[in-house]
């Protein structure tokens, strides 16, 4: 579980946007999502082919273009 201490003279607005940050940071609500309905171990190994699929599509498509990121 995330924590944030209250630092001395902290307004409440900052202490909330380190928290939320500190909760996107730490994957929370994403596996809460994640796990909001069962998955059937078939369709867990289909998504994740799926995504490999597009993480190496773009991956590939990108090698020879003149604007790829280094």
């Amino acid at each position: 579980m995330s924590q944030v201490v209250v630092r001395e003279g902290e307004t409440f607005d900052s202490l909330l946007k380190r928290f939320n940050k500190r909760v996107q940071m730490d994957g929370i609500l994403s596996e809460a999502r994640r796990r909001s309905h069962f998955e059937k171990p078939s369709v867990q190994r289909k998504r994740k082919a799926a995504a490999k699929r597009r993480k190496s599509a773009r991956t590939t498509s990108t090698i020879g273009s003149p604007n790829a990121r280094r």
